[in-house]
């Protein structure tokens, strides 16, 4: 099994940046993707970002190219989700995803494991 957490989520500013990590734990040999997705609040699922262990790099939908930075350290596996000039359309439960897959697709059916969510807000 792996396990998934996310960390960093908060209330911030319109214009500021947040920075959101999560961590794999477990059986983390059989993760070769990582990926955020975030949930607004009466609305869908909405694909962010996604990263690949492997040679196949990253993967953005569209509102977060320009805007927001997937990484990873590859000292395990652990991504950061780097997001700047937040506006109120950014508030959202964020969630983090892990799958077998090399590919960094952005569709949820393709990630196994998910955390719990970070709860972002961005509100003056």
């Amino acid at each position: 099994q792996v396990q998934v957490v996310e960390s960093g989520g908060g209330l911030v500013q319109p214009g500021d940046s947040l920075r959101l990590s999560c961590a794999a734990s477990g059986r983390t040999v059989s993760v070769f993707s990582m990926a955020w997705f975030r949930r607004a609040p009466g609305k869908e699922f909405e694909f962010l970002a996604a990263i690949s262990w492997s040679r196949y790099g990253t993967n953005y939908g569209d509102s977060a190219k320009g805007r927001f930075t997937i990484s990873k350290d590859n000292t395990g596996k652990v991504v950061h989700l780097q997001m700047n000039s937040l506006t109120a359309e950014d508030t959202a439960v964020y969630y983090c995803a892990a799958g077998g897959i090399e590919i960094p697709m952005a569709l949820r059916e393709r990630y196994r494991y998910w955390g719990q969510g970070a709860q972002v807000t961005v509100s003056s």
